[in-house]
């Protein structure tokens, strides 16, 4: 499934159903990945106490945190290649908004359900032109 397709990001909403509920991990995050195969390329997704409840190719009305960075970096995110909050940390995704929520919600991708859901993602995703 062709990785950031609106399919491949129902698909990942869909596998993080098992993920276990986070109280406080509410947020609306726009995603920004710059520099695509096919030109830049927006997302979001909707959390409220860790559950993803919406996911969807495009930009929401006023977004909590937006994270940007270029599709490259995505990609070894995704792949786990490059971990999320080093990426952070060295300034390898920029991160605009409420700060603080984004630095909330950044040790989930650091949990034992989170790594195991990406490892399913990845056996499914295809990265175009990485």
């Amino acid at each position: 499934m062709r990785y950031l397709s609106q399919e491949w990001l129902d698909e990942t909403r869909a596998l993080a159903a098992d993920q276990p509920a986070r109280p406080g991990a509410t947020a609306r995050i726009q995603y920004v990945v710059t520099g695509g195969p096919e030109g830049d390329v927006k997302y979001s997704w909707e959390l409220q106490d860790g559950k993803l409840l919406a996911s969807h190719l495009g930009t929401i009305a006023d977004p909590d945190v937006t994270v940007t960075a270029p599709y490259a970096e995505w990609v070894k995110i995704a792949r786990g290649e490059l971990d999320m909050s080093a990426a952070f940390m060295q300034g390898v995704i920029k991160v605009a908004g409420d700060t603080g929520k984004w630095l909330h919600l950044l040790p989930i991708t650091r949990s034992r359900e989170y790594t195991g859901l990406q490892d399913q993602i990845r056996a499914f995703t295809e990265y175009p032109d990485a």
